[in-house]
């Protein structure tokens, strides 16, 4: 499903996969010291470098060029770098963790048999074979009984789930003709409100289905296929027609939705009472969905796209209810795919990891059991986690880089000559009032009330997702917690919360190469401490500094300040525009530009907080290489990476986030960059120092 929301996460990487770690000890692909004193050793790759090439021509082949001709990408996967390598080693760790549920002994606790329930279920390939489609078929009835309008929109609206809760990111649930997400108002932070996102579509993005490019007019041929293949595995009857009826209804939807850049825009989203959604959304028994969405009893939506809900809607009313009914049945067996039969996994890989991501094989399946248990089980698991694997000095270690992170960030801010008293007073606020999450969460999910059956995985899957969404319309009965997360402490990743004015730094985040706790100030801060950078800068970037420090809507800037810091953003969009991977594409600098801004601001406030450790000396030269030197190689090495071309393009269509070799460029940016690697103005990268952006 392609559901577009931009500020309600603003995340390091895209979410796709909830992993885990067990221990912060580094033991896979840790750099070797090449001094002979272990105390002096950079902890750097230095055997990954290519130093044939200047650093000031291409600092990413510089950093990581060994590294990438020596590291090809894996077969199963669709790129590989830091952040893969990772999330494999996390993957076996906590697949330790459930296998160990597996195999307890009966009369363990109720956490333990569920963990190990629904591993077991999912890798009982036998009786899922024996089973076949059968687990499917009483959701496939329900749909071939849909006779009218409102029959139509009970089913919709009966599919609905949380568009943030964590089996959405395994893409387990596909079929959302809209998504759903619970968050405090827009400009009311002191309640809960539903909003209301675009949805309907299987592929990434709205150019799949319109774009002229004959790359993606080959995927639309494929995805025809794909769908036909599908239904007919299913023993669905006229599977050639009912394929070409979904495709067509899907590109009507394309066609309706908004663009990744429309989606960034907050100030496109609008209020609307429960009693208006007929009158501005016809088409749809708002009535109906709403009610069997449990959704009925909100007086108030925000709708984030205003024009994509209202046209979908119309949709509802004007396309044929047999079109529906196709649409409906090929979501429901795609969603339910990697619970079925060997087939249907092999034809869903077939299309979203060959076709779309250009992945030759599919992960074995044990790693995909370890996603979704770990997705659906995700308070069980990561108290385990924790309690075993990320110990208090760790957790303290963190924090001590945030606080360092924050003032530093806090000066630079006092510092700004182009900013208002005013103004500064204000975001000096919103830093003093940032909440800070390391490691895990004050209050655990409690998912002691869901249920699990042994030898059911479609059942246990489709509980999970409705567990978690009635988890989510409960908060609509409650305050908004700005200590709420939305990651589970064993995702490798890092968010900031723009309504909650708060991050989030998972522990599965906090491990090598990242964040090594033995490694010094110029290591961690060039890794770790430019992604505590990026977060908190996330909270001043061109989204989040339009939220002010009750994480309400509002505008907080003087004209004149707000002007200044649009046009150090526009000359960052034409920067990035200039890179051009592909001769038929290129980087779209406003798309990533609010991820843009965070990496550019976040690295200028580690390289400050690193200065700052310091105490006013000079730091010492280790494995032949400056402080300096050693704060930007490291942030360099954190996002080597290898890319398949069709992941690059799926990427640079549909994402917010810039390609990782474009991320690590903005060093550029950075004045103190040019000394420690003598950049002359002869090589590639150099800026003029009135053509680096300074944002803050």
């Amino acid at each position: 499903m392609c559901v577009n929301w931009t500020i309600a996460m603003t995340c390091l990487k895209p979410t796709a996969v909830l992993v885990a770690i067990v221990s912060l000890t580094w033991n896979c692909n840790r750099p070797a010291a090449t001094s002979n004193n272990a105390a002096a050793a950079s902890f750097l790759d230095l055997a990954g470098m290519d130093k044939s090439v200047q650093p000031g021509d291409d600092f990413d082949a510089y950093a990581n060029g060994a590294w990438r001709k020596n590291n090809p990408i894996p077969a199963d996967k669709a790129s590989y770098g830091v952040f893969a390598i990772v999330e494999d080693r996390t993957r076996e760790q906590v697949r330790a963790i459930i296998q160990e549920a597996a195999g307890a002994p009966t009369g363990v606790s109720d956490d333990v048999q569920k963990i190990g329930n629904f591993y077991t279920s999912f890798m009982d390939e036998p009786a899922i074979e024996a089973k076949g489609i059968e687990p499917l078929k009483p959701r496939l009835d329900t749909i071939a009984r849909i006779s009218t309008r409102q029959h139509l929109a009970r089913a919709i609206g009966s599919t609905l789930r949380a568009d943030v809760d964590p089996l959405n990111n395994t893409n387990f649930q596909t079929g959302n003709l809209f998504g759903v997400w619970i968050a405090q108002g827009l400009t009311d932070p002191s309640r809960h409100y539903p909003y209301l996102l675009q949805g309907g579509l299987d592929m990434p993005d709205r150019d799949y289905y319109i774009s002229r490019s004959p790359k993606m007019a080959a995927l639309r041929s494929q995805y025809r296929v794909h769908i036909e293949t599908m239904l007919k595995l299913a023993g669905i009857a006229r599977p050639e027609l009912r394929a070409q009826r979904v495709f067509a209804l899907e590109t009507k939807i394309a066609k309706i939705h908004a663009t990744r850049v429309e989606s960034a825009e907050v100030q496109n989203a609008a209020a609307w009472k429960r009693t208006e959604l007929t009158a501005k959304a016809p088409g749809l028994d708002w009535s109906a969905l709403l009610t069997a969405a449990r959704l009925n009893d909100a007086p108030t939506f925000i709708v984030w796209h205003p024009k994509a809900v209202a046209g979908i809607s119309a949709l509802a009313a004007s396309e044929p209810i047999d079109a529906w009914k196709d649409w409906l049945t090929f979501h429901a067996i795609e969603e339910a795919a990697p619970f079925l039969t060997k087939t249907f996994v092999d034809e869903r890989f077939h299309f979203h990891g060959k076709a779309l991501s250009g992945i030759p094989e599919q992960r074995p399946r044990w790693q995909r059991a370890v996603d979704i248990t770990s997705a659906a089980l995700t308070g069980s698991i990561g108290k385990v986690y924790v309690r075993r694997l990320f110990p208090p000095q760790a957790k303290a270690q963190v924090q001590a880089l945030v606080d360092g992170l924050l003032k530093a960030f806090g000066q630079r801010i006092d510092q700004l000559a182009w900013m208002s008293p005013e103004t500064k007073a204000k975001a000096r606020r919103k830093l003093e009032t940032l909440k800070v999450g390391v490691g895990y969460p004050d209050r655990w999910i409690d998912d002691s009330a869901l249920s699990i059956a042994k030898g059911d995985p479609l059942g246990n899957a489709e509980r999970a997702g409705l567990f978690y969404y009635q988890q989510q319309l409960a908060k609509l009965r409650q305050s908004p917690d700005r200590g709420e997360w939305w990651m589970s402490p064993q995702t490798v990743n890092a968010v900031n919360l723009p309504l909650q004015n708060a991050l989030n730094f998972p522990a599965g985040y906090l491990q090598p190469p990242y964040f090594i706790p033995e490694a010094d100030a110029a290591y961690n801060y060039g890794s770790l401490g430019a992604t505590i950078g990026h977060e908190i800068s996330h909270s001043f970037d061109d989204q989040g500094a339009q939220f002010d420090a009750d994480g309400r809507l509002a505008n907080w800037w003087t004209p004149a300040d707000f002007e200044h810091f649009k046009s150090a953003g526009e000359a960052l969009v034409a920067q990035y525009n200039a890179y051009r991977p592909f001769p038929d594409l290129a980087v779209n600098g406003r798309q990533p530009l609010s991820e843009n801004i965070a990496d550019l601001a976040g690295l200028l406030a580690a390289y400050d907080a690193y200065q700052l450790s310091l105490n006013g000396n000079p730091d010492v030269t280790k494995d032949g290489l400056t402080g300096d030197q050693r704060f930007f190689l490291s942030y360099a090495q954190s996002w080597r990476s290898n890319e398949r071309e069709a992941d690059l393009r799926r990427q640079i269509i549909t994402d917010g986030h810039a390609p990782d070799r474009y991320r690590l460029a903005t060093v550029r940016n950075l004045d103190p960059w040019y000394p420690a690697f003598n950049v002359t103005p002869a090589q590639k990268l150099f800026l003029s120092p009135e053509n680096r952006v300074k944002v803050w």
